[in-house]
């Protein structure tokens, strides 16, 4: 019945969302709201803002008005799939770094009093400067026959992003247990491995599933745009861009890889709660 009530107050957003945007472009003035030169609120006008029904319709219809064209819903999910696979190849790799530097931080005060700065710094680099960087580097990266591809920039790029939630949250996850539950490991003769394996990782699990939530969420962010900013063929975030270029003539059309964007948060958000259903014994007290 609990689960049922959360997807029903999810729908109920939804619902509310659509509510909302049709309200205020019924209701809201064509030219925006404006404080000064700055427009605080968009435009209602068919341009900046489709109707909703107009925006699904599009959807159904072929992409370009070239023969045998495929739908625009087909095009969107297939980039949306390009670019999740991305996103999540970056996840996990976020996820290993993130772990493995949590249990070297909680093993050592000084690890940690050291890698911390670091940790919060590196999420201080805006990513729109980063990428050429990163597709520099990589270009020169050569062992073999083998070709270092640009997607691999944006699940690097994803991985950077992704990982400083996973960190944070494991961290404080291992230290959780009290001083009693440790003391009785310690009576026990239990070495730091074992107490690892049967009360500080239990214990991390409710720090750790709010974690991931955002770790996905930064995920998805970053492949769409590392996308735009590599220059990725094929993905959600080069489709934003070249639709967004045609937004005069077919302004239904630019919000279409926007909707993509939302599908891949929403797949990642249910990985997520997925993951925490294979965990549920542990998560006695979410963090």
């Amino acid at each position: 019945m609990k689960r049922w009530r959360a997807w029903l107050w999810g729908a109920a957003g939804i619902v509310l969302l659509a509510v909302v945007w049709e309200a205020y472009k019924a209701l809201g003035p064509a030219d925006g709201v404006r404080i000064g030169d700055t427009i605080v609120l968009p435009r209602t006008n068919d341009l900046a803002m489709p109707h909703l029904w107009t925006m699904v319709q599009r959807a159904g219809q072929p992409v370009t008005s070239a023969p045998g064209a495929a739908p625009l819903w087909s095009y969107v999910l297939s980039a949306a799939w390009l670019s999740f696979k991305v996103a999540l190849i970056g996840w996990a790799i976020a996820l290993v770094v993130g772990m493995l530097l949590a249990l070297v931080m909680q093993r050592s005060k000084i690890a940690n009093s050291a890698l911390l700065p670091w940790v919060v710094l590196s999420q201080t680099v805006p990513l729109i400067a980063l990428a050429p960087l990163v597709k520099r580097w990589s270009s020169a990266f050569h062992i073999g026959g083998f070709a270092w591809q640009d997607w691999m920039s944006v699940a690097v790029i994803a991985a950077y992003l992704a990982f400083f939630p996973v960190t944070v949250g494991m961290v404080r996850g291992l230290n959780s247990p009290v001083a009693a539950q440790t003391d009785l490991m310690r009576s026990y003769a239990t070495g730091w491995w074992q107490s690892l394996i049967r009360l500080r990782m239990p214990a991390a699990v409710p720090y750790l599933i709010p974690a991931l939530r955002l770790s996905i969420a930064a995920a998805v962010i970053g492949t769409v745009v590392a996308e735009v900013s590599i220059g990725m063929d094929g993905g959600i975030g080069r489709m934003i861009i070249e639709f967004a270029q045609t937004g005069s003539a077919d302004p239904a059309k630019q919000w279409s890889p926007i909707g993509g964007a939302v599908l891949m948060g929403l797949a990642g958000a249910g990985l997520v709660a997925l993951i925490g259903l294979l965990l549920k014994r542990y998560r006695r007290a979410e963090a």
